[in-house]
C-alpha cells in the first residue's frame, strides 16, 4: 500500500498524492495530486509562476495543460512531517482531462530505497 504525502508551496497545504510512479534507476518518485479547494489547478500554477516571475516549460490553455521548472518553494512530506527531497527539485506537469503530477527528481540512494522499497521491488 502506498502512503500519503502532503504537497505544500509556500508553507501552504495545496494537496496529496501517493507518489504512486516512479523512475527508479534516476531517483525520480512521481503521482497524481490530490488538490485541495483549488478548483482550476492549471490557472492556480499560471498564476502562481507570472505573479513569481518564473519560467513555464509548456502553457496550452486550450487543454488546460502546463509543465513548470522546478519549484523551489514546492515541498512534499511525509505524514511524520519528514521532506522528501530531490536533489534536482520538484515540478508539475499536467493537464485537466488527464490530472496533475508532482514529481520529486533525483531522489538520492539510499534514501530513495528505504522510502520507496515498492518500486524499487517492481524494477
Amino acid at each position: 500500500m502506498n502512503k500519503i504525502y502532503n504537497i505544500l508551496l509556500n508553507g501552504l497545504l495545496i494537496g496529496t498524492t501517493e507518489l504512486e510512479k516512479a523512475d527508479v534507476p534516476i531517483g525520480v518518485a512521481f503521482g497524481l495530486i490530490e488538490f485541495n479547494e483549488i478548483e482550476s489547478p492549471y490557472e492556480f500554477f499560471k498564476d502562481y509562476y507570472l505573479k513569481n516571475k518564473i519560467v513555464i516549460n509548456t502553457d496550452d490553455p486550450e487543454f488546460e495543460f502546463i509543465d513548470t521548472l522546478v519549484m523551489s518553494e514546492l515541498k512534499v512530506f511525509r505524514q511524520d512531517g519528514m521532506e522528501i527531497k530531490g536533489v534536482a527539485g520538484n515540478a508539475i506537469t499536467g493537464m485537466k482531462d488527464e490530472g496533475y503530477e508532482i514529481s520529486i527528481l533525483g531522489i538520492p540512494y539510499p534514501f530513495y530505497e528505504e522510502e520507496f522499497p515498492y518500486h524499487v521491488n517492481r524494477v
